[in-house]
């Protein structure tokens, strides 16, 4: 296969949609990108700094955040700057850049709430011994795999379009992604569609497992303790339960999308759709995680409810 490529460069015409609003739209995104790296780096700072916090739930959560912070920028700086172009291009190393980002980004994902998903199981069903069955080492070596083994799968998989050459450069998505590069490039795909399948499998698969297991054992645990410990266990599992659910929507929209003629679907709604799964997740993690764990919200919270009794007394004496 040649090394060089006919095309150097690719046009993301869904960007067409903004023009008329470009502005509007631009400031929206940069807000969103604002809160998308504030409320995750909110989160990191907080679990890294107050020692309390340095157990394997609160470290599964910081690398929850810290996914989120590499997904928001993998995404938003690209589509910030060409919300303001008027070529609306990328090149291709820039866009091979974003698709190894982007998936990477979505598999570590699901594979963080796949052992997050373990860890509430040996919470729930194993309570005394926790700290034996999560212990340092067996942490360390659950949050490396989530990351190593997605990274791996998928970098072995990508080679296969890195190697290609391409032949068209119009790109009807807001952003780069495998499945709509792969159809641009000169030569047939047929194989590397089905070499991706055995990479889907392998990266979505196992997780799913692990997180219907954990479940699974959680639910038969609970059906047979007492009302306490069912209102205890589900307090423990929502924020959980609502990532999970919250990263397969944007997964099924995503599926859909991609598989389904979705023509009868007004346009912009599919552009919506097709954001859900890089923005949704990394705006709703930091937020519920640091909302519905008290350990973390009174941490947050911690420094203005000091400023505030600080400010009382001097407030008191000028009354």
């Amino acid at each position: 296969m040649e090394n060089g490529s006919v095309v150097t460069s690719f046009i993301l015409i869904q960007y067409t949609e903004f023009e008329d609003h470009r502005y509007l739209y631009f400031t929206g995104f940069l807000l969103l990108f604002i809160l998308m790296l504030l409320t995750n780096v909110i989160v990191i700072i907080v679990i890294y700094i107050e020692r309390c916090l340095h157990e394997p739930m609160y470290f599964f959560v910081c690398n929850l955040a810290v996914n989120g912070f590499y997904g928001t920028v993998s995404l938003l700086p690209s589509v910030l700057v060409n919300l303001m172009s008027h070529t609306y291009e990328i090149s291709l190393t820039a866009c091979l850049l974003q698709i190894f980002c982007v998936h990477t980004y979505g598999s570590v994902e699901f594979s963080i709430l796949a052992v997050m998903g373990y860890d509430r199981y040996v919470a729930i069903c194993h309570p005394l011994h926790y700290h034996q069955l999560m212990s340092h080492r067996k942490l360390c070596t659950l949050i490396a795999l989530s990351w190593i083994y997605p990274c791996i799968l998928f970098g072995l998989y990508f080679r296969l379009t890195v190697q290609r050459t391409f032949c068209d450069r119009i790109m009807e998505k807001m952003y780069c992604i495998n499945f709509a590069v792969v159809p641009l490039s000169c030569s047939e795909t047929s194989f590397q569609s089905k070499i991706g399948f055995v990479v889907t499998f392998f990266v979505v698969v196992p997780q799913l497992l692990m997180i219907l297991f954990s479940y699974a054992q959680i639910l038969r645990i609970c059906l047979s303790a007492s009302k306490e410990s069912q209102t205890k266990a589900l307090q423990t599992c929502t924020p959980h339960l609502l990532s999970v659910i919250n990263y397969s929507v944007g997964c099924l929209f995503e599926v859909f999308q991609s598989r389904f003629n979705m023509s009868h679907v007004p346009y912009k709604a599919r552009i919506f759709l097709s954001l859900y799964i890089l923005i949704f997740p990394p705006v709703f993690n930091p937020v519920i995680y640091g909302i519905s764990i008290q350990a973390i919200r009174v941490q947050i919270f911690k420094p203005f409810n000091t400023w505030k009794n600080k400010l009382t007394p001097l407030q008191v004496m000028r009354k």
